[in-house]
Parts: C-alpha cells; structure tokens; sequence
C-alpha cells in the first residue's frame, strides 16, 4: 500500500477565552495557518487536491464548509476544493485519517489537514441549542430509535467525567494534582521555548500574539476551593476540565509522489491510522478500547511509543486511560494537555498532531500514538514515525 507523509504541522497560539482571538472571524483564523503552510512549501498553490477541516458547532462565521472559506479567505486559488467534517472533539484527527487515506489510495497527492474552532464567539454546544427554536431539545431526544435503545439517559460530558472518576476511583484531590501537573508542564515548555517552532504567531492591531494564554500557576490549595461546575458531579470543576479557547491548525500530507515532484523533505510516516466506538452514554472510555484495536491492527506494542498526546478532555478521561494501559505518565502529554493549553474542539486534533510531530523532533523519539474521546463515544488513534 502507498506511504502518507507529513511534510509540516502548524497552528494559531490558542487564545482563551474572550481573550486575544475572541474578534477574530473563523475564516480568517482558519486562513492564518492556511496561509502560513502554503506559503513556506514549495507546492504550487493550485496543485494542493483537498482541504479537510475540522470544525464543531457550523453554525454562523463556521457555518457554510469553513474549510473552502478559510482556503479563500487565505487568498488562495479558486480552483482548490475544501471540505469540512465533524467527528466532534477528534475531528481534525480525522480529517489527517481522511487525507491520509485519499493520498493511500492514490487519488490525491496533497492534501491539507486541519481545523479551527472560535469558542468565544460561538460557544461549544451553539449547534445542539440552535435546534430548540425548531422543537428539538437535544439531538437525541425526539428520535424513536435513540429512546428505544438508551431511554433518557444523560449524554452529558460532566455525567461521563464524574462516572469515569468513580469507575477508577479517582479523587477530586487525584484530578486536581493531575490538573496541576499539566499545568506546570505547559508552563515549563513555553518558558524552554517548546512550542516556538510549532505556532505561528497571529497579528493583531496591538502587535503580535505569539504564545498560548490559557496555561496558568496555581496552588492545589487555590484548586481545592473551586466550586463543581455542578452539584450532581462534585468531583468536575473547572480546574479538572479542558478550558474553552480560540485556534487553528494544521498538517500537510502528502504522497511519495509528491516528495519527489516537489523535492519534499518528509518529517514522518503516518504508520497507522483508526477509529473505534464505545459506549455513548459513557461517552469519553473510547480512548481505552480504541487504543487496544490501533496496537493489535498495527502489530505494535504501546511501549514502542516513545511519546503520546491524549486530548485531556477532562483529567479522569485521561487518568483513566493510564491506568487500564498502563503507559507512563512521564511520557504522556510531556508539554501539558487541553486542560493547561485548550481544547478548541476542531482544531484539537491537528493541534496535538502538531506538538506530537515537533517534540518527537526535539526529543529524537520515533514513534507517537495519538487519540482523544469523542462525542457519540468514539476515538481517533493515529501512530507517526517521524523521518
């Protein structure tokens, strides 16, 4: 079968929320790293085949594919199609399977991978709320079928997360020093300057934004005085929780052809690439069972991994997953995860694949396994080697 390579990976500084990117329409957000991959790679504009964007809650400034209007608001070619998808949480992880797999099977040979998501301006859940006007509570509860097979039952992240910490037996207290933790790390690898090759910064009218603003000190005493973000989940506070943000990135594959039509220098090997489902009430467990199926389709063992990036949802999801795994946490989110650096939705997924690809660089490592949960209880899981 044909290789899929990743010839660059870039993103946005993630802006908190209300925060630096909070005026910033979707469009020119997407086209910002657009903008930046087309324009330090030798392919011709009008020779890219697809651009696959990752995008949650399309309704407004993302609404209308805010793949092809990011791509011309970037100011590139007409003739280049773009096409937005939404695998929830791991939806640009899936639009690089999608590029992947098209450059695999020999109908394309450059393809841009990526996503972007404006939390502040169109807050995560806009599209499920949008339906009530229209007589829909939730995406779920009018539907004949759903209610047969699952009845009322909540599906509900912070249902999930408090369920998953009592099925592990983690503490409020376990969360907090995780949380803590991802925080220091993230703290740690911008002031080493981790994170400088990898961002591009986004111009604003008071000069430059260059670094993630959502990674912040703290206490386990200050984290021990936050309220639950409801009273039926005490152990979920804002402190255990992916925080809300503004950002774009993306990864450019392409295939074997194309490395030598254009005289490409590869930096990886996308080695495997799959997707698996689990309970959608549980909602976040997918990470564990998806996991399994990559390494077992793969041929592969979890400690060939030398690095891996777990979006952190919430800190049980992934506390969770290294427990049934067993992997160690020294080598898991190494640079801090979404709960310091955010989670915007249908960007993460490229944004992990992005600080996966440039610390395997800067570390020597070879291999990296990447997956997150998913609404509807699923889990992308894509393994790289890098060249």
């Amino acid at each position: 079968m044909a290789e899929a390579y990743i010839v660059d990976a870039l993103r946005s500084p993630t802006g908190k929320r209300n925060g630096s990117l909070a005026q910033v329409h979707g469009a020119d957000l997407g086209a910002h790293v657009i903008r930046a991959i087309v324009g330090r790679s030798p392919i011709p504009a009008e020779d890219y085949d697809d651009v696959i964007f990752g995008c949650v809650d399309t309704i407004g400034a993302l609404a209308g594919d805010i793949a092809r209007t990011s791509w011309l608001a970037a100011g590139m070619p007409v003739s280049v199609p773009g096409t937005t998808v939404d695998r929830q949480c791991g939806s640009s992880q899936q639009a690089v399977h999608f590029a992947a797999q098209a450059v695999m099977s020999g109908t394309q040979d450059v393809v841009l991978a990526g996503g972007v998501q404006t939390m502040s301006s169109i807050p995560i859940s806009s599209a499920m709320l949008a339906g009530q006007p229209l007589g829909f509570t939730t995406p779920f509860a009018q539907s004949k079928g759903w209610q047969a097979r699952f009845g009322d039952a909540p599906v509900n992240q912070f249902y999930a997360a408090q369920r998953i910490a009592d099925h592990w037996g983690l503490s409020r207290e376990d969360m907090e020093r995780f949380a803590k933790e991802s925080h220091d790390r993230a703290l740690r690898a911008m002031a080493e300057g981790r994170f400088d090759r990898e961002i591009v910064p986004f111009p604003l009218s008071g000069g430059d934004f260059c670094m993630d603003e959502t990674a912040r000190a703290s206490t386990l005493e200050k984290l021990a005085k936050l309220m639950p973000v409801d009273p039926t989940y005490p152990k979920i506070t804002a402190a255990v929780s992916s925080s809300t943000c503004d950002a774009s990135s993306a990864v450019l594959v392409v295939s074997e052809a194309a490395l030598k039509r254009y005289q490409l220098t590869p930096r990886a090997r996308i080695q495997h690439l799959s997707v698996r489902a689990d309970d959608p009430i549980w909602h976040l467990t997918a990470p564990i069972s998806a996991t399994a199926h990559a390494l077992k389709k793969s041929g592969m063992k979890l400690e060939d991994m030398d690095l891996v990036e777990i979006n952190e949802a919430f800190a049980s999801v992934v506390m969770a997953w290294l427990k049934e795994t067993r992997y160690p946490h020294e080598r898991t989110n190494v640079n801090g995860g979404a709960i310091a650096l955010g989670h915007p939705l249908g960007a993460s997924g490229t944004k992990l694949m992005t600080t996966l690809l440039h610390e395997l660089e800067r570390t020597g490592g070879r291999y990296g396994l990447q997956t997150m949960c998913e609404g509807g209880g699923q889990a992308n899981v894509t393994i790289i080697e890098r060249l």
